[in-house]
């Protein structure tokens, strides 16, 4: 008996998309030679406000991701997103990675490079502006840029509760 093609379960979307943003060849020497781990960044997002970036160590490859995907789960954070753009202009430093990101007018898209425009991308932002300076290094950009859009999110709040309070 063959199976029937019509009745065949459908896939379901998975709750959060997820691009591999650097996959790293870590070694250790040790007394025999060396030995090889592999280090996964991975940033992942709803498109609808929520995203993170988390980062995974393993044996082979799949096993970093995995720990880089339960990571960024772990991490996730809101963002708010007025009219597909960011409420203000943010410029945050982390480290050595600094990032300036800017509100831009509909159908501007995303003017962003590498990390930055895949954390911007699967948080939901449509329309932004973007410059990375300092760093090249793909984790502390991508980590620079979720911690200001979470300050982005406080300044919304905080007035918010100023508004309630008087």
């Amino acid at each position: 008996m063959a199976k029937d093609k019509r009745f065949r379960a459908k896939k379901e979307k998975p709750e959060y998309e997820q691009k591999l943003l650097d996959l790293a060849r870590v070694t250790r020497v040790v007394k025999g030679g060396r030995r090889f781990r592999f280090r996964a960044t991975l940033v992942i997002g709803n498109r609808k406000g929520k995203v993170g970036v988390g980062v995974g160590k393993g044996a082979d490859v799949t096993d970093a991701i995995k720990k880089a995907f339960d990571d960024a789960k772990k991490n996730l954070i809101v963002v708010a997103i007025k009219k597909n753009t960011i409420s203000h202009e943010i410029e945050h430093k982390m480290g050595s990675a600094r990032i300036i990101l800017k509100p831009a007018k509909e159908g501007r898209s995303i003017v962003a490079g590498g990390a930055v425009r895949a954390v911007v991308d699967f948080a939901g932002i449509r329309d932004i502006v973007s410059k990375s300076l300092g760093t090249s290094n793909k984790l502390n950009v991508a980590r620079a840029t979720i911690e200001a859009l979470e300050t982005l999110n406080f300044s919304k709040t905080r007035k918010e509760r100023m508004a309630k309070m008087g």
